[in-house]
């Protein structure tokens, strides 16, 4: 019976790990139309008794603008194109600031990690979650590359109330096409990411503003996004 029981655990995780792969493998090629953390949403709005807001339209990397990677490394992950998922300068010396003068334990997600956290994971804490998440940054970071995490990135992360990706916010914050956003649209969007619920690129605050100004100067240290090869 336990010898029954162990082969039943070692099918379930053998299958876990191939159809984890296969996930991977496919969101490489075809566009991620849905999210956990987009049907987490509908169902937190139901739960309200709100209407459904949903507003989600993939493009491609070439149909936004340039400024807009720049602007989301130059927000939330300015090595993101020197590391490979993980941020361990970033971590060291957010754990020295905790240890060393009391300042709260940071997160500081790589643009992969939470690539990884919004496509293939639940939202919430737990120790299991955080090791499903270094999992899934270092398959994306070995089998998609920059380029397409980058665009899987800008297509679905949240980025206002019911909004997700820049088409969709360029459209309801902005009444535009993604590609016709400008450099100082770009590093607004960027600015509300720590918390786009909060945070509005369609009616700014003085705060937003002046993050604004910090992000622009930012990303003239940031380098220009590069072409896929």
């Amino acid at each position: 019976m336990v010898k029954k029981i162990f082969k039943i655990i070692r099918w379930v995780f053998a299958l876990a790990f191939i159809s984890s792969i296969l996930m991977v493998v496919a969101y490489r090629f075809i566009p991620v139309y849905f999210t956990p953390l987009m049907i987490g949403r509908c169902f937190e709005q139901i739960g309200k008794g709100e209407t459904i807001k949903l507003y989600h339209h993939w493009i491609s990397l070439d149909e936004m603008p340039k400024s807009m990677p720049v602007a989301v490394m130059a927000s939330e992950d300015q090595r993101f194109l020197t590391h490979h998922g993980f941020d361990y300068q970033a971590i060291e010396q957010a754990a020295e600031e905790h240890l060393k003068k009391g300042k709260k334990l940071r997160g500081g997600s790589t643009i992969s990690q939470q690539t990884a956290k919004n496509v293939f994971l639940w939202q919430g804490r737990s120790w299991l979650r955080k090791g499903l998440e270094v999992y899934f940054t270092f398959l994306i970071e070995t089998l998609w590359g920059k380029q397409r995490i980058m665009e899987v990135y800008l297509n679905s992360i949240e980025m206002g109330d019911g909004i997700y990706g820049v088409q969709a916010c360029a459209e309801q914050n902005f009444g535009m096409e993604a590609m016709q956003l400008n450099r100082r649209d770009c590093a607004l969007i960027a600015a509300t990411l720590p918390n786009p619920r909060r945070f509005s690129s369609k009616n700014p605050g003085p705060y937003m503003l002046k993050r604004v100004k910090q992000i622009e100067h930012q990303m003239t240290f940031i380098p220009a996004f590069p072409e896929e090869h």
